[in-house]
C-alpha cells in the first residue's frame, strides 16, 4: 500500500517540465525511505506546528524572517518529509473536493464564473489546512491594516516574485491573511507546460486561471512566447476583469533560482493590463520558500530553512510607464525577495509614491541630453521607440 501511495506522488508531482513549478529530480527510493520516517517524528512534528501560525498584521518597516537560523540534518529530514507529506495530501484533496464542484457545473446548476471562484475557494482550503496538518513551513505576513484597499478591496492587477515551485500553494494558503476578507477572487496567469501534470491542471483550469503559452527553457534563459497564445491570453482577461477577478501574475515569468542577488530581467506585462484595464497595481513580496524547494533542479528539495514570509505592498497605484512599474518592482520587491525585509523606509516611501522614480527620471533625462548635444542620432532612435511602444499599445 505504502509503494502505491510512493507512485502516484512520483507520478502526479515529479513529472512537471522544466518550466515554471519545475520539480527537482527524487528518486522513488530516497521518496519512500523519507517519508517513512514520518510516523516517527510525531512529536517534533506537534512542536513545529505550534510555530507555524502567521503573526499578525504589523505596518513595521524593517519586519525580518531571520535567515540565519539554519536546520540541521535532522531537522531538514522533518520538514522534508512534511513537505512531502503536504505534497501527498494535496494529490489527494484536490480532486475529491473539486469533484462535486464540476459536477455542479456539468449539470448546469452554476455558471462558468460561479465555479472558478467556488473552485479557487476550494483550493485555498485544501492548502491552508493542509499546511496546518502538515507544518513544514514557519509563515509569516506582513501587511499594513491601516491600508484603504486592504479594509476595502478595490480591482487590482498583483504581482509578484517567483522563487519557489511552492510559490502558488502558499498564494492560495495565505490569501486571507494577504489580501484581507474582503479580497476579491483571482485569476492568475501560468505557463501552460504546467498542465502536463494532472494535478495542478485540473487546479488551475477548475479555478479558471490564464495560461500563456511559452517554450520550455532553463533557468535564466529568455522566455520564448506563442503570439497567438498572448492574444488569446488579453482576450481571457478582459473576460475575467468583466466578471470581477483580479488579475495576478509573476512579471519574472520563471522560478527565480537565485532571489538573493535580486530579481530577473522584468517583463511589464502587469503594466500594459493595467493601462488597459485602468485598474492599479498592487506588489507583493515572498522570500525564504527556495530554501525548502529550490527551482534549480541540482540543489531541489533541500531544506535549509522553513521560515517563508509574505509582505504586501501598500499604496496600489497606476504608473505612467512601463519603465516606471519595471524601477519600482525591481527594487522594492527585489529587495524584499532578497534580504526578508522592506529596504529603509524613507526609501520604501519614495519608492512607492513614485518620487524616487522621478529622481531617476530626471537623472536620466540630464545624461540623454549631454549624449545628444555630442550625437544627435540619439533623440532620433529615443522618439522612435517611443513611438513603437505606443503603436504595440494601440494594437492591444
Amino acid at each position: 500500500m505504502l509503494s502505491s501511495w510512493f507512485g502516484i506522488m512520483q507520478l502526479l508531482v515529479f513529472t512537471t517540465p522544466v518550466h515554471g513549478f519545475m520539480p527537482p529530480c527524487v528518486s522513488t527510493s530516497s521518496i519512500g525511505a523519507t517519508t517513512a520516517r514520518v510516523a516517527g517524528f510525531s512529536s517534533v512534528r506537534a512542536k513545529l506546528r505550534s510555530t507555524a501560525t502567521p503573526t499578525q498584521f504589523s505596518p513595521v518597516d524593517h519586519l525580518k524572517v531571520d535567515s540565519s537560523r539554519k536546520l540541521g540534518k535532522v531537522q531538514s529530514l522533518i520538514v522534508k518529509s512534511l513537505m512531502i507529506s503536504y505534497i501527498l495530501s494535496m494529490c489527494v484533496a484536490l480532486p475529491v473536493t473539486l469533484f462535486p464542484v464540476y459536477l455542479l457545473h456539468k449539470a448546469r446548476v452554476i455558471t462558468k464564473p460561479q465555479k472558478e471562484k467556488m473552485s479557487l475557494q476550494v483550493g485555498q482550503f485544501c492548502s491552508r489546512w493542509m499546511m496546518r496538518l502538515f507544518p513544514f513551513a514557519r509563515k509569516r505576513v506582513i501587511v499594513d491594516k491601516d491600508d484603504q484597499n486592504y479594509r476595502s478591496t478595490q480591482p487590482s492587477i498583483w504581482a509578484c516574485n517567483h522563487i519557489s515551485l511552492l510559490d502558488i500553494f502558499f498564494v492560495l494558503a495565505l490569501d486571507q491573511k494577504m489580501r484581507g476578507k474582503k479580497r476579491r477572487p483571482i485569476k492568475i496567469l501560468y505557463w501552460k507546460g504546467l498542465e502536463s501534470n494532472p494535478i495542478t491542471c485540473l487546479l488551475f483550469k477548475m479555478c479558471g486561471f490564464i495560461p500563456v503559452d511559452m517554450a520550455a527553457n532553463e533557468h535564466g534563459a529568455a522566455n520564448e512566447y506563442d503570439p497567438k497564445s498572448f492574444k488569446q491570453m488579453l482576450k481571457s482577461t478582459k473576460e475575467a476583469i468583466k466578471e470581477g477577478f483580479d488579475i495576478g501574475l509573476l512579471p519574472e515569468g520563471q522560478p527565480n533560482p537565485t532571489p538573493e542577488k535580486g530579481l530577473q530581467p522584468i517583463f511589464t506585462g502587469a503594466f500594459t493590463l493595467a493601462k488597459m484595464s485602468r485598474r492599479p497595481i498592487q506588489m507583493m513580496a515572498l522570500y525564504g520558500l527556495h530554501n525548502m524547494w529550490h527551482p534549480d533542479t541540482n540543489i531541489g528539495m533541500c531544506c535549509t530553512s522553513r521560515d517563508m514570509a509574505v509582505r504586501v505592498y501598500p499604496s496600489g497605484r497606476l504608473y505612467d510607464e512601463a519603465d516606471e512599474f519595471a524601477a519600482t518592482f525591481e527594487a522594492v520587491v527585489g529587495y524584499f525577495g532578497a534580504h526578508g525585509k522592506d529596504m529603509p523606509s524613507d526609501e520604501l516611501k519614495m519608492w512607492l509614491d513614485g518620487t524616487m522614480w522621478k529622481t531617476e527620471l530626471s537623472r536620466r533625462a540630464a545624461t540623454r541630453m549631454e549624449l545628444e548635444c555630442v550625437d544627435p542620432s540619439v533623440k532620433d532612435e529615443s522618439a522612435s521607440k517611443q513611438n513603437e511602444e505606443t503603436e504595440e499599445l494601440s494594437e492591444i
